[in-house]
């Protein structure tokens, strides 16, 4: 087991440094949603009720909402103020109490104690003495920055954390039909003793198992025996996001290869992003290859101009013009129209139209 606290007990001038370990566990059959047709977990967003819009987690807060309809929010400013006891690691006793008088109705979760080595003795002690005189420890215990009630009692030779649920934290019965008189006649009692006697037991949990659970095992295990199994599918790629920025990186380093071994002629077809339209070059170039003057104006207004002459005198002049939503100066990516380009290039008087793929 692993220990998921450690502090220790203290009562009177005796501290008792122990580790908390969880006392149950849960062996239900977990399942996921997943779409019938192909397999695929089922996801769920947080969507806002006024603005129908998907909300960030850092962007939600916690909200009450009182009985005449009016909303109280909390950010963690206001949750910092709240009193938590999470440094405090000691289980203080407050008193011992009769076993017999704590209401197991109030009684939550269980967690055991380990004693560290040197503490093996008033770990002993302690319980010995609350086996011996019949009673509980009543304490408090900061878990998980909360301080609540609970119990230490006996069981076999290790001592019992139990957690308890607040006073005002267990209802009430309030059933009128209990408040009418029942007249019971002798024999009625005598024979409902009769029967209490004749189903008389005593008390071996590990006779008993869930059957339900079982059943589900059985049937989940016999599905595999048989075959009728499937691959669970990788989640799908949202679109337009990293796995697009991926691509257009991918083919402008393909225009770049395809510049350099000379086949300037060649064009790569951006990728598509989310929105059926090819995106920029991080850098802001037009996708086009390296050492290629190029002229290019964007709808927000910004020009770039570009020239190289070739050693051989051959002067290249290009024209792109892009239509974009965003310009960007630090090299994001955006979203723009499929580029267009007129080359003409000038050598010895004669005109060469430029090579395609």
């Amino acid at each position: 087991m692993r220990a998921m606290w450690s502090g220790a007990v203290s009562f009177g001038l005796v501290s008792v440094p122990v580790k908390l370990y969880s006392a149950t566990e849960n062996h239900d059959i977990r399942f996921h949603q997943v779409h019938g047709a192909d397999g695929g977990r089922i996801r769920y967003k947080r969507t806002c009720t006024v603005c129908d819009n998907e909300v960030e987690y850092a962007d939600i807060v916690k909200g009450y909402e009182t009985p005449d309809g009016e909303l109280i929010t909390l950010d963690e400013a206001d949750l910092e103020t709240l009193p938590v006891a999470s440094g405090n690691r000691e289980i203080d006793v407050v008193e011992f109490v009769p076993s017999d008088q704590v209401d197991p109705l109030l009684l939550d979760r269980s967690y055991y104690l380990e004693p560290e080595t040197r503490a093996a003795k008033p770990y002993a002690l302690l319980r010995d003495a609350l086996a011996q005189t019949e009673r509980m420890a009543l304490v408090k215990v900061a878990i998980r920055q909360r301080e609540t009630l609970a119990l230490l009692r006996v069981r076999g030779k290790v001592i019992v954390l139990q957690t308890m649920l607040w006073p005002d934290e267990v209802r009430t019965p309030d059933f009128e039909i209990l408040d009418s008189e029942v007249e019971l006649r002798p024999q009625e009692m005598q024979m409902a003793a009769s029967l209490i006697d004749s189903l008389g037991a005593d008390f071996e949990p590990s006779r008993f198992t869930d059957e339900y659970r079982e059943a589900m095992v059985a049937l989940v295990e016999g599905k595999r025996s048989a075959g009728d199994t499937r691959q669970a599918p990788a989640p799908a790629a949202a679109s337009g996001g990293a796995d697009s920025m991926t691509d257009l990186l991918s083919a402008l380093q393909r225009s770049v290869e395809a510049a350099r071994s000379g086949d300037t002629g060649a064009s790569v077809p951006a990728p598509r992003s989310g929105s059926d339209q090819p995106e920029e070059s991080p850098t802001g170039d037009s996708g086009g290859s390296p050492g290629t003057p190029s002229k290019s104006t964007t709808k927000s207004g910004t020009t770039t101009k570009s020239g190289t002459t070739t050693k051989s005198g051959t002067t290249t002049k290009s024209t792109t013009t892009t239509k974009s939503d965003t310009a960007t100066k630090s090299g994001a990516a955006t979203k723009t129209s499929t580029p267009r380009a007129k080359s003409k290039t000038s050598g010895k008087g004669s005109k060469t139209p430029r090579r395609s793929a």
